[in-house]
């Protein structure tokens, strides 16, 4: 897949090379040119530029990324600024870091597709969740095993766990599912709150905005919504 991270602090970098080792192209990006030259012998390609300059992230191949992540993060408004010109050059897919309510609020307003707070979340395991489309989330129980939570395939929607057979076909086992709920934030704008179900059934029918909460080995979860797909 293809990257572009803009903001090379702590996270950004270790982010960005833990993608590169993993075999993705990565672009690194930020206004610093000490920070570019850090990291750019360890990652596909680094720019120095003002990302709150529209004319300047045009310049970026924007249109070619799976994935663009904002990983400012002291300068908030750097971030919001950026995020904002993000969604209206229409990208395909925009991670924001939040470092603070207020900044999440303001995201959130928005309407990026997933917002991060490094703060609660290791780079490393970013990098490991980025790695297989479809997964939100995931929380390693051991070397073999994780609980990974994941959007329903396109091939799922409609059809009962029964139906689906996560047990028999790919050895996986669903935990519950959690619903989407759209909320009110306090500007006003709608955005979406996740639901827990509990313990559900194989007479569980799935949705498209429904996130699948699994329980195996991580191949076998790549396999399954693979197939899904």
């Amino acid at each position: 897949m293809k990257y572009i991270i803009i903001g090379l602090g702590n996270f950004g970098t270790t982010l960005s090379a833990s993608l590169t080792a993993m075999g993705h192209e990565v672009i690194g990006v930020d206004k610093d040119m000490r920070k570019v030259n850090q990291i750019k012998d360890r990652i596909t390609h680094a720019v120095c530029l003002d990302s709150s300059d529209v004319h300047a992230i045009t310049s970026l191949p924007l249109k070619d990324a799976d994935v663009v992540i904002v990983s400012i993060g002291e300068d908030v408004g750097a971030s919001i600024l950026t995020t904002a010109i993000l969604k209206q050059l229409q990208v395909k897919r925009i991670i924001s870091r939040a470092s603070s309510d207020l900044n999440r609020t303001v995201i959130e307003a928005i309407g990026v597709d997933q917002i991060i707070s490094p703060e609660k979340e290791s780079a490393e395991r970013f990098a490991k969740k980025l790695q297989i489309k479809g997964v939100v989330d995931s929380f390693e129980l051991s070397e073999n095993y994780s609980i990974i939570e994941a959007e329903v395939p396109p091939q799922f929607v409609g059809k009962t766990i029964g139906e689906v057979n996560f047990r028999g076909r790919y050895n996986l086992n669903v935990l519950t599912i959690i619903k989407m709920r759209e909320k009110t934030n306090l500007l006003g704008s709608m955005y979406k709150k996740p639901e827990v179900l509990g313990v559900i059934g194989p007479e569980a029918r799935l949705e498209a905005t429904d996130i699948l909460v699994l329980f195996g080995q991580p191949t076998d979860v790549q396999t399954c919504l693979k197939a899904g797909r």
